[in-house]
């Protein structure tokens, strides 16, 4: 059952029970009159649920009106969003809805999770089994025993809890066009405006030589292949990975290094300072 008001009247929708719901952009009747949305026609198989039967495109045009008269409350509602929109600009507002869940940060299955953050930490640490780490420096080790096969790329995920947020540090292999490269990228559990108050870094080298990258960590609601397939990170050629890993370069041993901190806005400059974690 849900609730939806509108300058005072006060109404109770169910949708098999009244065949009306409040979801789709269109609203349809069978021949004996009975309504119901376009999104619910699919789930009842073309059958009004009321008389049983079979439902063409004949749209209610009235009941059309109503929707687009009502106020409706964001379906986030219970998640902390106390935003009310009419009808249809809901529909807009729900899809960019700061407080809609967020998708696992997993990359290396096809996970169909979904969830606030505290839920989603959760799930990494006892379903995904993620090493979890307090700080805001790492110092990670990544060995691959034969760095010549790429085709099944490996996914790496830690996750790092600092300055009261969460971080998803992503190393991974995979091909560039026709070059082997490996990638090393850090993800904010969080929206994108507040991802933008943090900053890392990330240093892999050896032999005298180093690479470094700095950048603003991406939100999570950008998924893992999204921020990969642009190249926003740390991304190191392999006969470049193999020069680091030193030996006889037929195994992969590097080590990569780095640091978050928040940029703190300097009221009286005007600029952003860094704030280190200690």
């Amino acid at each position: 059952m849900s609730s939806f008001w509108n300058n005072n009247i006060y109404l109770n929708v169910t949708c098999v029970e009244s065949q009306m719901v409040l979801i789709g952009y269109s609203f349809l009747q069978c021949h004996n009159g009975h309504t119901l949305c376009s999104t619910c026609k699919t789930r009842v198989h073309n059958r009004c649920p009321t008389c049983r039967q079979e439902l063409g495109d004949i749209r209610c045009l009235a009941l059309e009106k109503v929707a687009e008269s009502l106020d409706l409350p964001c379906k986030y509602y219970s998640l902390g969003c106390p935003e009310i929109f009419p009808y249809y600009s809901k529909l807009k507002h729900e899809a960019l809805c700061n407080f809609r869940p967020y998708n696992c940060p997993y990359a290396g299955s096809e996970c169909v999770v979904s969830g606030d953050i505290p839920f989603l930490v959760s799930h990494l640490r006892d379903d995904h089994k993620v090493d979890m780490h307090t700080g805001c420096t790492f110092n990670h080790r990544y060995v691959k025993s034969n760095p010549r096969e790429v085709e099944n790329a490996t996914w790496m995920l830690t996750v790092f809890h600092c300055f009261g947020q969460y971080f998803c540090l992503h190393f991974e292999a995979f091909q560039l066009g026709m070059a082997p490269v490996y990638m090393a990228f850090l993800r904010f559990m969080g929206d994108e405006n507040d991802a933008r108050n943090y900053s890392y870094s990330l240093e892999v080298g050896a032999n005298g030589r180093k690479l470094i990258w700095e950048g603003t960590p991406r939100s999570i609601r950008d998924s893992h292949r999204k921020v990969r397939d642009s190249h926003d990170g740390l991304i190191i050629q392999r006969n470049m990975a193999l020069f680091f890993s030193g030996g006889d370069r037929k195994e992969l041993k590097l080590r990569v290094t780095g640091r978050i901190w928040k940029e703190q806005q300097n009221s009286d400059a005007g600029v952003c300072i860094p704030n280190l974690c200690s």
